[in-house]
C-alpha cells in the first residue's frame, strides 16, 4: 500500500467536503486532550488519537500508523539521547559532578550572593553535559540546597533558583531536546547546539543577578569558610579531568570531527574510563543499574517519538497545519504581535504539556508560520526550547519543581509561591531572545556561515 501522499486532503475535500477536514483536526485534538485528561499516556494518547482519524476516513489505513511507527524511530541522530541520557546518568552517580560543584565552590563561595551564583554556574556546567533538565536539579540540587539554606538563604528562594537554573540543561548544548526539535524541524543538530550556547549564559546571568541582588536585599553574607590556595589548586586538578567532557563533546561536533551521536558514544567512553579506572567508584553492578535506568527514561521519549510521527503524518495528510497557520495569520498581520502570541501560547503549552510532546507536535505546526514571517527555523527552535524550558518550573506540572521538592525537601506550595521571580526573569531573557535573532543565531553565523 505504501505512503500516503498529501494529495488524499484533497480527496477528503471532494468526497466529505470542507467541514469534514476541520471534524479531522477535532478528532485528533479534542480525542488527544481527553485521552490525556483522564490520565492515558501521551503516547498511547498520540496514537489513538490517530487511530480514530483512520478508521473515520476509508481513504486512510492501519499501514500509516504501522509506518509511522517504525519511521519514527528509524533515525541516527536519535541514539544521542540515549548516550547523552547515560552519560548524564554516569556523571551524576559516579561523583564527576562533584569535582565541578567543588571548583566553582572555593571560588565564588566566598562573595556575597556567592553561593547562588555557584548553583548556577554548577547547574550550567552539569547541563552541558547531561543534556536534561531534572537530573541537572538532582545531581546539583543534593548538594547546594542544604548549604545554601546553612548559610542563610530561604529554602523557597534556594529551591525556586536550582529548579530554574536546572532548565539551563536543556538550552546549553548538548541537549536531548534539541535534538528532537531537530529531528522534527529538519534542520542542523550543530548548529542547533551553537545557538543555545549565547541564551543559556544569558538566562544564567540573570540569574546570577538575582542572586547577588537577593543576598544584599537580605543581608546574606557569603560562606565564612577560609578556602586557602592549596584547597584551591586541589579543586583545580580535581575538576582538571571532568571540564575536559565538555570541551571534547562540544569541540568534536563543532569541529566536525564527530556528528553529535559519534561525540555522545565518546562521552559515555570518557565518563566511563573517568569514573571507572580513575575514581575507581563505578562497579559492575552500578554500570547495569545506570544502563537499565536510561534505557527506561530514553524509551519513554522514544514511544512517544514514534506515536507523534503517525499524528504528525495525518497533520499533514490533512494539512491541519496550514489549516491554523492561515487562521493565525488571517488574525494579525504584524509579524511581532504574532511572534508574541506563539510565545503566550507556548509558554501555556509548556505549564501543562511534557516537553517531549508539546515539540513533536507543534512543530510541525507553528513552524510553517514563523517561516511565513522570516523567522529562522533554527532561531525558532531556540526559541521554543525557552519557552518550554520555562514550563519546567511554573505549576502546577513543572518537572523541575517535583524533583527540587524531592531533593531539597521543600514543600510544593512554599515552592509554588516563590518561583514566579525567577520565572520572571526567564520571561525576560525570552523576550529578548525573541525579538533579537542575532542571540541566537550569531555563533552559527560566525561558526557556519549565514544559512
Amino acid at each position: 500500500m505504501g505512503y500516503v501522499s498529501l494529495t488524499h486532503s484533497t480527496v477528503t475535500r471532494q468526497i466529505f467536503g470542507r467541514g469534514v477536514v476541520s471534524m479531522v483536526t477535532s478528532v485528533l485534538f479534542l480525542g488527544f486532550l481527553l485521552l490525556t485528561l483522564i490520565g492515558v499516556p501521551i503516547a498511547i494518547a498520540l496514537g489513538c488519537a490517530s487511530l480514530f482519524v483512520v478508521l473515520l476516513l476509508p481513504h486512510l489505513n492501519i499501514e500509516l500508523l504501522v509506518q509511522g511507527l517504525v519511521s519514527g524511530l528509524d533515525s541516527f541522530p536519535l541514539l544521542a539521547v540515549l548516550l547523552f541520557t547515560l552519560m548524564g546518568n554516569v556523571m551524576s552517580k559516579c561523583g564527576i559532578s562533584d569535582k565541578l560543584l567543588r571548583l566553582a565552590e572555593v571560588f565564588l563561595a566566598n562573595m556575597k550572593g556567592g553561593l547562588g551564583i555557584v548553583a548556577v554556574i554548577s547547574c550550567l556546567i552539569f547541563g552541558s553535559i547531561s543534556g536534561t533538565g531534572s537530573s541537572t536539579v538532582a545531581a546539583i540540587g543534593m548538594s547546594m540546597i542544604p548549604k545554601m539554606i546553612e548559610s542563610g538563604y530561604k529554602p523557597s528562594f534556594s529551591g525556586s533558583l536550582i529548579a530554574s537554573a536546572g532548565g539551563l540543561g536543556v538550552i546549553i548544548p548538548p541537549s536531548v531536546i534539541m535534538i528532537i526539535y531537530a529531528v522534527s524541524a529538519q534542520v542542523s543538530i550543530i548548529k542547533l547546539f551553537s545557538a543555545g550556547i549565547i541564551p543559556g549564559l544569558l538566562i544564567a546571568l540573570f540569574l546570577m543577578i538575582y542572586c547577588v541582588y537577593t543576598a544584599r536585599k537580605e543581608g546574606i553574607e557569603g560562606s565564612h569558610k577560609v578556602y586557602t590556595a592549596q584547597d584551591k589548586m586541589e579543586a583545580i586538578k580535581g575538576a582538571i579531568l571532568p571540564l575536559g567532557l565538555p570541551v571534547s563533546i562540544l569541540g568534536g561536533i563543532y569541529s566536525g570531527w564527530f556528528t553529535p551521536a559519534e561525540s555522545a558514544a565518546m562521552g559515555v567512553l570518557y565518563c566511563l574510563i573517568l569514573s571507572g579506572v580513575v575514581y575507581r567508584t563505578l562497579t559492575f553492578k552500578k554500570l547495569c543499574d545506570l544502563l537499565v535506568e536510561s534505557c527506561l527514561l530514553v524509551s519513554t521519549v522514544l514511544i512517544i517519538l514514534a506515536a507523534s510521527v503517525c499524528f504528525g503524518r495525518i497533520m499533514a495528510i490533512e494539512e491541519v497545519p496550514t489549516q491554523i497557520a492561515d487562521f493565525i495569520l488571517s488574525v494579525s498581520e504584524t509579524p511581532w504581535v504574532i511572534l508574541l502570541g506563539i510565545n503566550l501560547l507556548l509558554l501555556i503549552v509548556g505549564t501543562f504539556m511534557e516537553t517531549l510532546a508539546a515539540i513533536v507536535i507543534l512543530t510541525p505546526i507553528l513552524l510553517p508560520i514563523v517561516l511565513q514571517l522570516g523567522v529562522d527555523p533554527v532561531h525558532f527552535g531556540i526559541i521554543m526550547i525557552v519557552n518550554l524550558s520555562i514550563g519546567f518550573v511554573t505549576p502546577p506540572l513543572g518537572a523541575n519543581l517535583f524533583m527540587t521538592v524531592q531533593v531539597g525537601n521543600i514543600p510544593f506550595s512554599t515552592l509554588a509561591r516563590s518561583i514566579w521571580p525567577c520565572v520572571g526573569i526567564m520571561v525576560l531573557a525570552l523576550l529578548l531572545i525573541s525579538f533579537i535573532p542575532a542571540i541566537s543565531l550569531w555563533l552559527p553565523v560566525v561558526l557556519y556561515g549565514a544559512s
